[in-house]
Order: structure tokens, then C-alpha cells, then sequence
């Protein structure tokens, strides 16, 4: 047996090493390489997991369904009644607010609780059947092994018969057969087991109140800020507070000093509208003082939802806007949203004539995470204005700041990874509490592996930025949000659209861009 000298810990491995050992078997020149190769092949474990636990643990979801359908009548029955406008928590939300965000928390945990029950099931089930086609490949190779008996002798190695060289390669190409199911086995797994990560992570993300285990806030006050969306949008694809904001500005709360939590509790309790609230936590999320935080109120308190979206949220998802409209001329999705301000785009050099599409992608995403940062851009210094112009001037001044400080190209083009990493690192890492990390993608082996932790980062509210190449060139975007099997990409262009995992494994990136730019070649991953 040749001597393996490398873990079988990673499914990557595996794979790669199965494949290489059914290509050998078929050139296999002697009955003894066949019986080693054989043995190597032998040596590679089954996949893991046990049926029946998975089985088992998606029963015990599904039951959980009924009791939580019980909550749900008991919302729904008080909610019904019709509530008098009086106050609860600690902050001062209507208590009809509270019951409506009680009625969808209820309704998130119930889909939780039913789809986690499908997911695991589905993952007993292909878990069961890489298992028997790894045991089928097994069954071969022993035959085969069978067949060829005991490894010859010295002497007997040296002349081989009509009969015996049928006989070794007959072996050899069942072998390599029998490896290959092995190898689809490991396959089949490895991707059942990164969609059930992708979809359970994904629920787990919008368990969204239990994020906040502040004892700063009650119940009701975790419940709405967890519950609040965008103005006018589709809140389960619009929440102000994303699950790892939620958990920063909890734990930021438990830090803060008496008059500070005082101060930060006074200003929620004032507040006019929900998202003024959220606003105010997503800031404290973002890392600012609760002094920088009362300054950012004195802008934006009283003003009327839509107002605070169109300033603070540079990317509102539309509920079609992953549609499948088909693909334009060169080679981009048709279902494309704008992201602007008063009609003036996020787009590098305020126009699209730069090529500062790493700097571009940068500054979105700290503006997504940071609203005093959206702030400062949208309203200016006293965040009071609404000129399409003098956004556009300041969006370029901070496009330019920040492709500097990255040792970007002359005439306002290219970024090395070097700067890529360190201007994530300190735009947008700052506020998120992340340290990016470049990963290269060489493949579409590469790509397939990382999936998991850009949709886990995405989903808690950490941008992933993505570098995109084709034959002449290659440009910078940022990965904003998953669901499904689907991933939201920014492109400094100016604009949103959905990808499939399959376009960003298989070269299809291009959707997001153009056709010129089809291969995702690495990622900057949140850790």
C-alpha cells in the first residue's frame, strides 16, 4: 500500500484523492499497483453522520410546530381585540406595535421550526444515500480485490500471462468504476451538508429578539427593534437591525457606564417612529459614543420614516427584485435595482467614469452597517440636506479618501488586495467588529467550499466584498445578503441584483456585471 500522508478530515481531500486513485487504477501496469491502489481506495472513510439522529432530531422540530401554532392563536386572539394606544417597555412603543411584531415573531418561528424540521430530513435522507452508494463502491473494490487474489511474488511479477493482464485490467476498470461511486458519494454529501448549514444558519440568523440578551431592555423593547424594517419595503428583507447588529448593540449596552445607558435609554424612549429607534442602536452597533449617538439624534429625531430610509439606508430590497427577468445584452441580469439618493447613484466617481470599484464597494457597505457614516454623506454636516449634487460631491471626496488610503492606482484606478483588505479593515471591520481576511478562489472546488461562511457572514449583516475577473480585466463588488440559494451582490456601478450559487461557482458572475466578468477569483471574509 502507498504511504498517505495527508488528513482525511477535509471533504476537499477526500475528493481530490479519490479522484486521483481512479485515474491511476486505469493506468495501473502491474496486479500489485492495482491491489495497492485498491487499498488506498479502501482506506479513504465513509462519510459520517447517522441517519436515524438526523431523522430524529427533524421529528422532534416538526413537533415543535403545534405548540408554537398554540402562541400563535393567543397573539392573534389578543391582537383581535382591538388595543387602546397605550405604552410598553421601557422606550415607549404602542402595545398594538408589540402584538403585530409578536404575530410575525411568532409566524418566523413557526416557518423556523417546520423548515429546519424539511432541512434535517432532507439531510437524513442524502446522508442515508451517500452512505449505501459508498458502501455499493466498497462491495466493488473488495470483489475486485477478490478476484485478483494475493499480490504476486518478485518472480511472478516479471511475466504476465494473456489471462492475468485481462484479468488486472478488468479489475482496474471496475476499480476505478467502484472509486468513482465513492467519490460521487463524498460529493453528494459534502453539498447536502453545506445546504442544510446554508438554510439552517439562515434560521438561525432570524431568530432575531434572542440576539439581545441586554438586561438593559425588556422583552417587548428587544421584540420591536428585532421586528423594525425599512420604511415602505418588505421588512423580513429590509430589517434596520440585522442579527449580529443586534448583538453588538446588546453587548455595547451591558458596557455602558450610568449615565451613558441613562442617556441611551432616554433617546429611545423619545423617539417619534421605530426606525428612529433602530437607527439610534444600529449606530450604537456600529461602534460610536453614546455622546456622537445623542448628536446623530439632535439630526434626525421627528423625521418621517421615509425620510430616515432615503438617508440612511443606501440599499432597500424590493420583494421582485429576485424575479428572473432574463439577461441583457451583455450579459447582466434585466431585473437590476438602482441604489440612489434622491436619484443621484452610488457609483464610483460619481458617474462610473473611475475605476475606483474597491474604494466605491467600501464605502456602500460601511454606509449599509453605519447610519451616522450614510448620514454624513447623504445630509452633510448637519444632516439636514437633500441635494442630489452635494452628495454626489461628497460620495466622490470619500471614494478618493479611501482609494488612497489603500495605495490604489493612479488616475483613480485599481487596488492591490493588500489595500483591498486594509480599507475593509478599517471602514468596515471597525463598525461590524470584523477582521477581513482574504481568501483566493481558484477554482470552482474553492468556491463551492466557501459558500457557507459568505452566506452565514451576509446573513448576520456582514458585507462580503467579491473580486470578479474575465480575459481583460477585473472589478470589485460586495456580497449584501442571501436567501435561499440566491446571493445579493452590490456592483459600485450603482446598482443590486441576485445571483444563483451555481453563477457564482461555475463562472457566471457576470449577471451581477457584465458577461466581460464572469469568474469570482476570491473574497474577504468577516472574521
Amino acid at each position: 500500500m502507498s504511504l498517505f500522508l495527508f488528513p482525511f478530515d477535509s471533504p476537499s481531500v477526500r475528493l481530490a484523492w479519490l479522484a486521483g486513485l481512479s485515474r491511476k487504477l486505469l493506468g495501473a501496469g502491474s496486479k500489485n499497483e492495482v491491489l495497492d491502489l485498491l487499498d488506498d481506495a479502501l482506506s479513504v472513510p465513509a462519510p459520517g453522520g447517522d441517519q436515524g439522529v438526523i431523522e430524529g432530531l427533524s421529528t422532534l422540530y416538526r413537533g415543535q410546530v403545534g405548540n408554537v401554532g398554540d402562541v400563535f392563536d393567543q397573539v392573534d386572539r389578543v391582537g383581535r381585540k382591538g388595543l387602546p394606544e397605550v405604552w410598553a417597555g421601557d422606550t415607549g412603543v404602542l402595545a398594538s406595535d408589540v402584538v403585530k411584531a409578536a404575530g410575525r415573531a411568532v409566524t418566523q418561528m413557526s416557518e423556523a421550526f417546520h423548515e429546519g424540521a424539511t432541512v434535517l430530513l432532507t439531510l437524513a435522507d442524502a446522508i442515508g444515500a451517500a452512505q449505501r452508494k459508498d458502501e455499493q463502491g466498497r462491495g466493488q473494490l473488495l470483489e475486485q480485490k477478490r478476484m485478483l487474489g494475493g499480490k504476486d511474488g518478485f518472480f511472478d511479477d516479471l511475466h504476465e500471462n494473456d489471462e492475468e493482464e485481462w484479468d488486472r485490467k478488468n479489475a482496474a476498470h471496475f476499480g476505478s468504476y467502484a472509486v468513482d461511486l465513492m467519490h460521487e458519494a463524498v460529493s453528494d454529501a459534502q453539498e447536502a451538508t453545506r445546504v442544510a448549514a446554508r438554510d439552517l444558519n439562515k434560521w438561525a440568523a432570524e431568530a432575531r429578539a434572542g440576539k439581545m440578551e441586554t438586561s438593559e431592555l425588556t422583552a417587548v423593547d428587544k421584540l420591536m427593534l428585532a421586528d423594525t424594517g425599512v420604511a415602505g419595503a418588505d421588512t423580513e428583507l429590509n430589517e434596520i437591525l440585522k442579527a449580529a447588529e443586534l448583538e453588538r448593540a446588546s453587548e455595547r449596552m451591558d458596557q455602558l457606564n450610568l449615565d451613558d445607558e441613562m442617556a441611551m435609554e432616554r433617546m429611545l424612549a423619545q423617539s417619534e417612529s421605530p426606525q428612529e429607534r433602530a437607527y439610534l442602536m444600529k449606530a450604537l452597533a456600529a461602534g460610536h459614543s453614546v455622546a456622537e449617538i445623542e448628536e446623530f439624534q439632535g439630526k434626525i429625531h421627528g423625521k418621517d420614516p421615509d425620510w430616515l430610509r432615503r438617508h440612511l439606508t443606501p440599499v432597500v430590497t424590493e420583494a421582485d427584485s429576485m424575479d428572473d427577468e432574463g439577461l441583457a445584452s451583455n450579459g447582466s441580469n434585466n431585473n437590476t435595482d438602482y441604489v440612489t439618493f434622491d436619484g443621484q447613484r452610488w457609483i464610483q466617481g460619481g458617474d462610473g467614469s473611475e475605476g475606483t470599484c474597491v474604494a466605491s464597494s467600501t464605502v456602500t457597505s460601511r454606509a449599509m452597517v453605519d447610519p451616522m457614516y450614510a448620514l454624513d454623506l447623504t445630509g452633510g454636516p448637519d444632516g439636514q440636506e437633500d441635494d442630489p449634487d452635494a452628495f454626489k460631491q461628497r460620495l466622490v471626496a470619500e471614494q478618493h479618501r479611501l482609494h488612497t488610503e489603500g495605495d490604489g492606482g493612479e488616475k483613480w484606478g485599481g487596488m492591490g488586495p493588500e489595500g483591498q483588505e486594509r480599507i475593509n479593515d478599517s471602514t468596515v471591520g471597525s463598525a461590524t467588529g470584523s477582521d477581513y481576511e482574504r481568501q483566493d478562489l481558484d477554482n470552482a472546488t474553492d468556491r463551492r467550499a466557501v459558500l457557507t461562511e459568505v452566506e452565514k457572514s451576509v446573513a448576520e449583516g456582514r458585507p462580503v466584498p467579491v473580486d470578479v475577473s474575465g480575459k481583460d480585466g477585473a472589478h470589485a463588488m460586495t456580497i449584501i445578503a442571501q436567501e435561499g440559494d440566491m446571493l445579493q451582490v452590490y456592483n459600485p456601478w450603482g446598482s443590486t441584483t441576485w445571483v444563483s450559487e451555481d453563477d457564482f461557482i461555475n463562472g457566471h458572475m457576470g449577471k451581477a456585471s457584465s458577461s466581460d466578468l464572469p469568474n469570482a477569483y476570491s473574497v474577504y471574509l468577516p472574521r
